[in-house]
């Protein structure tokens, strides 16, 4: 499968891309491409490098031209001196092998979520977003990245696990306070593309995976995502959504009763999906209702906390000696180590 963003340009640009891409691989000092709009350059060793995210280490580039000629002399920037760059380039080639050939003979969903989990249990986000943390090396190097990095993470194990996989970037928008833009990915499971955002996840999860934005669908992902900038396929499906998978989607408050009682009963927390209307004020009334009823049973208290977008809700049954909780949780609260991190453009 060609690279996504690259099968979207027209042919000239096609060929800028290829000899970018050939000038960064081959870490050249600088190296000459057909005459365009800097802002059209841009764009295309951008798109390089969400099709590429094993080119971690040209961040930015200059160039120049003669006012007369057909052509630009591209100068790239890199991160570190060419020695150190293939260092990286062996550890990471060595780190995504390793990592990829655990599941190599599983299913591309279980491929998935091996991929989700990985990040989500062994990937901090990094709030003084170093520059490396945009980058693989941050994640799969270091233990921390940004949304763009765990992006670019997630689309590197999937190249190697031949899982179709976009990165996908969204506009800010200053107006809701959300001031940078966002990236996470495009995914296709046999056959049916779903969005996977890992780094709301990663930033959910507390001590336990969270799979709130696993495979959701266009209507579901953009409830709390700004509009791509640029078009990916659409996704138009949410039959392979985790909790729906797994159960754990409830239209009814008798079988969100019955799981609590399980829970409680075996002293578990309990993470659900309610697609049984709007989660109205009411509705969430009634529903915290029914997780104290059960709580009580067992003479426990419930701590509630509830991903209002998506409608999930996790509850926690704790000893008695403790108050019943709610919190809302919102995963791109700064202040929580969470995100709507910036992707730099050049």
């Amino acid at each position: 499968m060609e690279p996504y963003y690259y099968s979207q340009m027209n042919k000239q640009q096609q060929k800028i891309y290829q000899v970018v891409k050939s000038g960064l691989e081959s870490l050249s000092q600088s190296f000459d491409v057909p005459r365009v709009e800097g802002a059209e350059l841009s764009d295309i060793f951008h798109k390089i490098r969400l099709d590429c995210p094993e080119i971690f280490y040209a961040s930015t580039f200059r160039y120049s031209f003669y006012e007369d000629s057909t052509l630009l002399k591209v100068k790239p920037e890199y991160l570190f001196e060419k020695n150190k760059i293939k260092e990286h380039q062996l550890a990471m080639k060595t780190r995504v092998e390793k990592l990829a050939r655990v599941v190599k003979d599983k299913s591309d969903l279980e491929k998935e979520q091996y991929i989700h989990d990985f990040i989500c249990e062994n990937v901090t986000y990094d709030k003084l977003k170093k520059q490396y943390s945009h980058e693989i090396i941050g994640p799969l190097g270091q233990g921390v990245g940004v949304c763009e990095g765990i992006a670019k993470a997630v689309k590197i194990l999937c190249d190697q696990l031949s899982i179709p996989c976009i990165v996908v970037i969204s506009e800010n928008n200053p107006e809701k306070n959300i001031k940078y833009r966002h990236a996470w990915n495009v995914i296709r499971i046999d056959g049916v593309w779903y969005h996977l955002d890992a780094t709301f996840d990663n930033t959910l999860g507390k001590k336990e995976v969270r799979y709130d934005y696993f495979n959701l669908g266009d209507k579901s992902i953009f409830k709390d995502h700004q509009p791509l900038i640029y078009k990916v396929p659409a996704c138009s499906e949410e039959n392979r959504f985790y909790y729906k998978e797994k159960k754990l989607s409830f239209t009814k408050k008798e079988d969100v009763e019955k799981r609590c009682k399980q829970a409680v009963k075996k002293g578990k927390i309990l993470t659900f999906h309610w697609r049984g209307g709007y989660l109205t004020k009411t509705v969430i009334e009634e529903l915290l209702a029914v997780i104290e009823e059960a709580s009580k049973e067992k003479e426990m208290h419930s701590q509630v906390s509830i991903n209002w977008q998506q409608a999930v809700i996790r509850v926690k049954f704790i000893p008695d000696q403790m108050e019943n909780s709610v919190k809302m949780e919102d995963a791109y609260e700064e202040e929580n180590g969470t995100e709507n991190n910036a992707v730099p453009v050049v």
